[in-house]
C-alpha cells in the first residue's frame, strides 16, 4: 500500500520533472537527452460429615484444547507496535521476523523490529534497525541471519547504501558491506548456492537530478562469504518495485514494477545466475502495480490483482509457465483487491487475505479472503478475517498454519492485532 501511494507521489515529481527540462531545453534552444537505461472460583469450604462409606469424586474430565476450524481466522497474540507494510522473514527455528514498516500517529516509517513465535502465540520486540529503512530489501541467508539492505528514513535523509545483518541468535544487527548503488524499493532474492540478487529500484534524488539518477535497471549480487556486493548484468528496463522470485530451476522472474514515468509495466525479465545476464521472456497480459507473485508447486508462477495504471483494483490472474516462457489468464478472484498478503500453503493452494479496494486513500481494507486451486485454476472464498487490514505481514509456519499481523485499517491507522489461518 504505502509503495503504491508512494509511486503516484513520484508519478506526479516525474511530470514536475519534464516540465522543468522542457522549459530549460527551450531556454537554451537545445534537444533534452534522452534518458539512458541504466507481516475457578475459589472452592468453598463444606464442614465435614462422617460417611460410613464415602465414596471418592470423580476427578473433571479435562476439557479438550480448542482447535481452529479449517478454513478459518482466530485471534492470536497482537504486535508490541502497530505497523503495515514491513518486511517478514521466516527463520530457520519457526520464527517470524517482522523488519521496519510504517506506523505511529503520522505513519511514517518505522526502525523497530519484533518476533513471532509460533509455539507461544506471541511478539516480542527484538533489536531495532540501525537507521529507519523504509522500501528496503531482505533476504535469508543460508546460515539463518537475515541480509538488510537499502531503503530511505523517509525524514529527508535520503536514500541509503548501507547494509546490516540480523542475527537471530543474538538478536542484533551488525553492519556488513554496502550496495554499490543505494537505492529503495529493490527486490532480493536468494540464489541457490547462497547469494542474494538485488535488482531494480531507485534513488529519492529530487526533481531537479537528470532522470536517469533515479530508476535502475542495474542489479548487485551479496556474497555472505566476502560480506560484500558486486555489481551483475542490467535488466532490458528500469524498474522502480519489481517483483522478483525464484524460480525451480535457479532462475529468477523479475516483474512489473513502475518506469520514471510512473507507468506499471507489462514486461517480465529472467535473470541467469551462470551468466550473470537478464533476458526478455513473455510479458503479462495486464500491466499492474501492487500484486505478489506466487511459485505455485509445479514450478509455475501466480499473478493476481493488483492495481491498474487508474489506481483501480484488479481481480484478474494470470500464471506464468516458465517452460515456455509465456503469461496466460486464469480464473479471476472473487474481489478486486491490491496491497493483499499471498502465502502458498502446504496443500498446494494460494491464500490470498486482505488487501485494499483501490491502490490509494480512497481505497476500502477487506476482511475476506480466497483460496486459488492451480489445479482447478480457480478462486473460491474461504474464511474471513477479525480485521480488514491491507498491507498486513503474513507468513507460513511449520505447522502449516498462516500468521497475518498488522497492516493498515480504513482510517489509515496501523494495526497492532494479529490472526492464525487454519488450512
Amino acid at each position: 500500500m504505502e509503495r503504491v501511494m508512494r509511486a503516484e507521489r513520484l508519478r506526479v515529481g516525474a511530470t514536475m520533472l519534464v516540465v522543468v527540462i522542457s522549459v530549460v531545453a527551450a531556454a537554451c534552444g537545445s534537444a533534452t537527452p534522452t534518458p539512458t537505461v541504466e507481516a475457578s472460583a475459589a472452592p468453598s469450604s463444606t464442614p465435614l460429615v462422617a460417611s460410613p462409606s464415602p465414596s471418592p469424586t470423580p476427578s473433571p474430565t479435562p476439557s479438550p484444547s480448542p482447535t481452529l476450524a479449517h478454513g478459518q481466522f482466530s485471534p492470536t497474540g497482537s504486535l508490541v507496535t502497530g505497523r503495515s507494510d514491513a518486511t517478514t522473514e521466516v527463520l530457520p527455528d519457526g520464527r517470524v521476523l517482522l523488519i521496519g514498516g510504517t506506523g505511529g500517529p503520522k505513519d511514517i516509517a518505522v526502525s523497530s523490529c519484533e518476533l513471532f513465535d509460533p509455539a507461544k502465540g506471541t511478539f516480542s520486540a527484538t533489536a531495532s534497525l540501525d537507521m529507519v529503512r523504509d522500501g528496503l530489501a531482505s533476504a535469508v541467508l543460508a546460515d539463518g541471519r537475515v541480509l538488510v539492505a537499502g531503503g530511505d528514513d523517509d525524514v529527508g535523509g535520503g536514500t541509503t547504501e548501507s547494509a546490516v545483518l540480523y542475527d537471530p541468535a543474538t538478536g542484533t544487527f551488525s553492519p556488513t558491506g554496502s550496495l554499490r548503488t543505494a537505492r529503495i524499493d529493490a527486490a532480493a532474492v536468494r540464489l541457490n548456492g547462497g547469494r542474494v540478487l538485488v535488482v531494480g529500484g531507485f534513488t529519492e534524488v529530487g526533481i531537479m537530478a537528470p532522470p536517469q539518477l533515479g530508476w535502475f535497471a542495474s542489479a548487485e549480487l551479496y556474497d555472505p562469504a566476502s560480506r560484500t556486493f558486486s555489481p551483475t548484468g542490467f535488466m532490458r528496463w528500469r524498474r522502480d518495485d519489481p517483483v522478483a522470485v525464484l524460480l525451480r530451476d535457479g532462475r529468477v522472474l523479475v516483474t512489473g514494477g513502475t518506469d520514471f514515468d510512473g507507468n506499471n509495466l507489462r514486461t517480465a525479465e529472467i535473470y541467469d545466475p551462470a551468466t550473470g545476464k537478464f533476458t526478455t521472456t513473455g510479458s503479462m497480459a495486464t500491466a499492474r502495480d501492487g500484486y505478489s507473485a506466487t511459485v505455485l508447486a509445479d514450478g509455475r508462477v501466480l499473478i493476481a490483482g493488483g492495481v491498474d495504471q487508474k489506481y483501480e483494483a484488479l481481480a484478474s490472474a494470470e500464471i506464468y509457465d516458465p517452460a515456455s516462457g509465456k503469461f496466460t489468464t486464469t480464473g479471476s478472484m472473487g474481489t478486486a483487491r491490491s496491497g493483499y498478503a499471498a502465502v502458498l500453503l502446504r496443500n498446494g493452494q494460494v491464500l490470498i487475505a486482505g488487501g485494499t479496494t483501490g491502490g490509494d486513500t480512497d481505497g476500502t481494507p477487506l476482511s475476506s479472503a480466497e483460496l486459488f486451486d492451480s489445479a482447478a485454476g480457480t478462486f473460491t472464498p474461504t474464511g474471513q478475517m477479525a480485521d480488514a487490514r491491507t498491507g498486513a505481514s503474513a507468513a507460513l509456519l511449520s505447522d502449516g498454519r498462516v500468521v497475518i499481523a498488522g497492516g493498515q485499517d480504513d482510517v489509515l491507522v496501523a494495526l497492532q492485532s494479529a490472526e492464525m489461518y487454519q488450512p
